[in-house]
């Protein structure tokens, strides 16, 4: 035992192995590899998502992230509620729409 905890120990630091410092520098440049990759495109999406929902208004067309198509008859501060068929109206919350659709799409499907 005693032999491989003196080999520990006597181990030190060479002229060919990079310093500490490098290693600060490669983990700076991995958190910003990090950050535009994934960080920033996803807060790119949510500020478009945020922007959508808070600019829906009523007779808008929209598609639900369930894939529901309606027609926004009423708008509240978190909930729509869309007119899918006649006299059949569900009520969503706002982060539920996944897009908003040209007028006009309803009825050509």
């Amino acid at each position: 035992m005693g032999f491989f905890i003196q080999d520990a120990v006597a181990q030190t630091e060479t002229a060919g192995q990079p310093g500490g410092w490098f290693q600060f520098v490669l983990l700076g440049g991995l958190f910003l590899f990090m950050y535009f990759v994934i960080i920033r495109p996803q807060r790119k999406r949510q500020k478009e998502h945020q922007e959508l929902t808070s600019g829906l208004s009523k007779g808008d067309e929209v598609v639900t992230t369930s894939g529901m198509l309606g027609k926004i008859v009423e708008v509240d501060d978190n909930y729509i509620t869309l007119e899918v068929s006649d006299n059949v109206k569900l009520k969503f919350q706002k982060l539920a729409v996944h897009a908003v659709l040209p007028k006009g799409t309803i009825k050509s499907i």
